[in-house]
């Protein structure tokens, strides 16, 4: 890797995704406005509302980055973009961190402008301080935007990677936690939940919503997250191919 061609690399796609503006409401206005019908599908504001919102606030990043990601590469890759770029001293490497730190960003403001929303406008109420929440949500969306590179490297159409949603996020939604608590679960069914990194992402933002300071288990699961993430996105770069047959 070079950090000079990595950083060149992801200010090309931030330039990109700045005059993609269906692209930059999807990421900035829908976590907020989801939350938002959260908030009127409750009648309890304080209750299940803040149980339900402050996870959510990790797993829409999550997911839209892997939807937004996976058919941004499979662009890159059918339009010859990815083909040309190799051909220049751009490395696999360079430009799949690039991905990550452009999304990245690009999810700091989604995680701020859905954290502003939640904690000003709807009266989200946790123990733990707003910045670890933001925090955790952006190293949820750069995961995603790991697993959705990793995954477009198996597609061939956008229809087919949007097929990966329901094959690598859904799961990983119905086994976070959310819905059953990780340790009420069948022995084997635990043993997947406990393999899947989403589950620690929502374990992090748990840990937040229940304790004033971060705790040790917050950071051994945002350690977990990180590294699923860096492990994908190098994953991504060993099947990366330069074009679509």
């Amino acid at each position: 890797m070079n950090a000079r061609i990595t950083l060149a690399t992801a200010a090309r796609i931030l330039r990109q995704l700045r005059h993609d503006r269906r692209t930059v409401a999807l990421l900035a206005v829908v976590p907020s406005a989801l939350l938002v019908l959260l908030y009127f599908m409750y009648d309890d504001p304080g209750g299940t509302f803040d149980r339900i919102a402050l996870v959510m606030l990790g797993i829409f990043p999550f997911t839209i980055m892997f939807l937004v990601t996976s058919i941004a590469m499979l662009r890159e890759r059918t339009n010859g973009t990815l083909e040309r770029l190799l051909t220049t001293p751009l490395g696999k490497l360079d430009l799949l961190f690039g991905y990550g730190l452009a999304f990245g960003l690009a999810a700091t403001v989604q995680a701020g402008v859905a954290a502003a929303a939640a904690y000003w406008l709807l009266g989200l109420d946790t123990l733990g301080s707003t910045a670890l929440v933001v925090l955790i949500a952006v190293v949820d969306a750069v995961l995603g935007v790991a697993l959705g590179l990793f995954c477009s490297a198996f597609a061939r159409t956008e229809f087919q990677a949007v097929q990966f949603l329901p094959v690598v996020v859904i799961p990983q939604l119905l086994l976070c936690g959310l819905f059953v608590p990780r340790g009420q679960m069948a022995g084997w069914l635990q043993a997947v939940a406990d393999a899947m990194p989403l589950s620690y992402a929502v374990e992090a933002l748990t840990q937040v919503g229940a304790h004033p300071d971060a705790t040790t288990m917050m950071w051994r699961d945002l350690t977990v997250v990180a590294g699923a993430a860096v492990v994908a996105l190098v994953l991504a770069a060993a099947t990366l191919r330069r074009r679509t047959p």
